[in-house]
């Protein structure tokens, strides 16, 4: 979700690991590891991003191979259409969104991110209905 094209994420890839090597030695051990670890790398990315602000790249979709059935190509334009809607949250919703994509449970984000589990279920239902909005506008 914070780079668009197969050099940007592998840049970002590195950047992270970098960056996790150098924290290291600070992690105290007062969350879970892997906490600590979406919260660098998150950080990172979200630097990365602001770094970069200026600079927005909208993917396109792959043409589809033969064979593909009618109902898949729909589908692949349906989850084309999300993630349009998704570049266009804030840095904080895509936190989120990626969070919930990978099924953490809202505990788990507030470990992550600071912020209070009801704030985050007033957000996710807020960023729900502004994809749908943005899917609709597309």
């Amino acid at each position: 979700m914070y780079a668009y094209t197969t050099a940007d994420r592998e840049d970002l890839f590195q950047e992270i690991v970098i960056q996790l090597w150098k924290a290291y030695p600070k992690f105290r051990g007062e969350s879970k590891f892997s906490t600590w670890l979406y919260r660098v790398a998150l950080n990172t990315a979200i630097t990365g991003l602001r770094k970069k602000k200026n600079f927005i790249e909208s993917r396109e979709l792959a043409e589809l191979p033969d064979g593909i059935t009618e109902e898949n190509q729909k589908r692949e334009e349906q989850l084309g259409q999300l993630y349009k809607a998704i570049e266009q949250l804030n840095q904080v919703e895509k936190a989120i969104v990626m969070l919930y994509m990978e099924e953490r449970t809202y505990e788990e984000m507030e470990e992550i991110l600071g912020i209070s589990q009801g704030n985050l279920r007033v957000k996710m239902n807020r960023i729900k209905d502004k994809l749908r909005q943005l899917a609709k506008n597309n």
